[in-house]
């Protein structure tokens, strides 16, 4: 009987819980259907642009209208597009309603190539508009990539209280070999590279002089770009900014920043109020116009023109093959893009947008082919983002032409293989042991509850080795160089932008913008239209294709019954009896 009411509560509670969740989905629902109905986005006169770096600075604006709908209680990072932001500035220039841009500056949520290339469409649009660009800091602290956007304004303004983070560029790795080995597990590493770090806090309790060597390399190039622009903005020399970054006793706070030059004035908010009306042209205490970038965007442009000319812009974001959680790049769907943009004679150039730091041989092999064969028939230039680096680097190589920030991460040309050995883990620590029964010798090969045979850590190792072979064989045919030429150049090594240019490993500094331009002038475009690929899809499918998706899988568990009993039993054990979850597909219930 205890056991009786105690389901009883549960699925009672569960009902009830559920009920909740769908009513809040409902709202969200309606909020969104209306969000997605509105009327066209009108600009009152005398408006300011405002740029708000708190959001998270992606390549690409998501077609989600739910970032609008706020519920109370609950706070989310919303995304705001670097496409966005291109067409918001370019459509504000010759904007009469647009007065000025309002840089809202804090933290900035995205990496310091998006942050170049906003840096470098604010000079742009102050050069051809001749409009103001206002900087304000109006949380405790401006750090770094913040302050070096807000050195193209023309004026910045802090808050009294608040500090401008100046310090130079560092960073700090974390090693787990040590404590691996205390649990009893060995990671077995194969790699081709001196230079290909990412493997190395398996390995090792510090930092190899080669990884040292190289990030040290790559960020005296990020830094020593930021101070000649600062400088070139401020008025400051490089070598007081560099003083300037080693006297932490100041922290550059309010008055201490503006006595140093970084920044003009400290302000509390009403004195900033007061300045961005007096841009705007607003009389008295009246309520200044804002329209956030994201919005503006869709405000249609009043010298938007029609042209038959397309250039297929296609975006590739995430790591590719795989994923922990975050974007991916699917190799077959990629391919499959890249492959109808070739195919479709309607389109006279292809730009490849990367940001991707790599991921599998297999999905970089099969988008490399595509790639190669697009450059074949059309025109193709490639753009990097924040990172462009081993994968990312070699889908890209067989491109006209590649284009990077001189602050992108680019290069780590290698390979590595892990296989992690469990065994002392299993053996010693856990007292699991396995046993093995196998037709042929090689039927357990690399597994993961013994240390590798030598004969499988030479197969490993040979298949790391051809693989970088065939890798160096790309670049090399791609960038016109002999394979000893990109050997030396690669063996896993990283690079910033402005190293890889000095290298040949890309041909011209620039963004997004430039490299579409690029891709024009290459097949003679005077007009042309961009069109943004792959198409972002429908969220409200989306949503009815969870709900489809949760009907096969409801299928599923009951074709399956006996195998999911235990898993039916857990649900229960949390509470959630009468509460369906989505199955786990990806897992062995055998």
């Amino acid at each position: 009987m205890k056991e009786f009411f105690k389901y009883v509560l549960a699925t009672i509670v569960g009902i009830f819980a559920v009920s909740i969740i769908g009513f809040f989905l409902i709202l969200i629902l309606i909020g969104a259907i209306v969000a997605s109905t509105e009327k066209q986005v009108s600009v009152e006169n005398n408006s300011m642009l405002l740029i708000d770096l708190s959001n998270r600075l992606v390549d690409r604006a998501p077609n989600d209208p739910f970032e609008d709908f706020e519920i109370p209680g609950f706070s989310q990072i919303k995304s705001l597009g670097l496409d966005d932001i291109t067409t918001s500035l370019k459509n504000a220039e010759t904007d009469d309603r647009i007065k000025g841009v309002y840089l809202k500056l804090s933290m900035a949520n995205g990496g310091i190539a998006t942050v170049e290339e906003i840096r470098n469409l604010l000079k742009e649009f102050k050069k051809k508009s001749g409009k103001p660009i206002y900087a304000h800091a109006d949380q405790m602290m401006m750090d770094q990539k913040s302050y070096y956007l807000a050195t193209v304004a023309d004026k910045i303004v802090v808050h009294p209280e608040a500090s401008v983070d100046f310090r130079g560029l560092g960073g700090e790795m974390m090693f787990y070999k040590n404590a691996l080995n205390k649990v009893g597990v060995e990671m077995q590493i194969v790699r081709h590279g001196k230079f290909k770090a990412a493997v190395e806090p398996f390995m090792l309790d510090k930092m190899s002089a080669e990884n040292r060597e190289q990030q040290l390399t790559y960020m005296t190039s990020l830094w020593n770009h930021m101070l000649k622009g600062i400088s070139e903005e401020r008025n400051v020399s490089i070598d007081q900014l560099n003083r300037l970054a080693d006297d932490v006793q100041t922290f550059n706070k309010g008055m201490k920043a503006v006595t140093a030059g970084l920044v003009d004035e400290a302000k509390y908010k009403d004195e900033v109020l007061d300045d961005l009306r007096k841009i705007a042209g607003i009389e008295g205490t009246k309520g200044i116009p804002v329209i956030n970038a994201s919005k503006y965007a869709d405000v249609p442009a009043s010298d938007a023109k029609f042209s038959r000319n397309k250039i297929a812009v296609i975006y590739a974001s995430g790591d590719i093959g795989m994923s922990l959680g975050g974007e991916m790049i699917d190799g077959n769907e990629l391919s499959k893009e890249i492959r109808k943009v070739r195919q479709d004679s309607s389109y006279k150039a292809i730009v490849l947008r990367i940001d991707s730091p790599g991921g599998t041989v297999f999905d970089s092999e099969t988008i490399w082919r595509e790639v190669k064969l697009a450059a074949e028939q059309k025109t193709l230039v490639v753009s990097f983002g924040n990172v462009a680096a081993s994968g990312g680097y070699y889908l890209s190589c067989a491109a006209d032409k590649i284009v990077a920030s001189p602050n992108t991460i680019t290069g780590s040309i290698g390979i590595f293989g892990t296989i992690p050995n469990f065994a002392e883990l299993l053996n010693d620590k856990l007292g699991i042991t396995t046993d093995v029964v196998k037709t042929n010798k090689n039927a357990d090969l690399l597994t993961l509850t013994r240390p590798m045979t030598e004969t499988e850590r030479n197969l490993l190792q040979r298949s790391i080795e051809e693989g970088y072979d065939t890798f160096i064989s790309h670049v090399a045919e791609g960038r016109k160089m002999s394979k000893a030429q990109v050997d030396s150049i690669g063996q896993g090594r990283v690079w910033s932008g402005e190293n890889a240019k000095q290298i040949g490993l890309v041909d011209d500094f620039g963004g997004l913008k430039e490299a579409i331009a690029m891709a024009a002038e290459i097949e003679g475009l005077d007009e042309y239209r961009t069109v943004d690929l792959p198409s972002l899809p429908d969220p409200f499918e989306e949503l009815f294709k969870m709900g489809t998706d949760n009907i096969r899988a409801r299928f599923i568990r009951n074709e399956l019954g006996e195998k999911y009993r235990y898993y039916e039993y857990l649900k229960k054990m949390a509470g959630f009896n009468g509460i369906y979850a989505r199955l786990p597909y990806d897992i062995n219930m055998n």
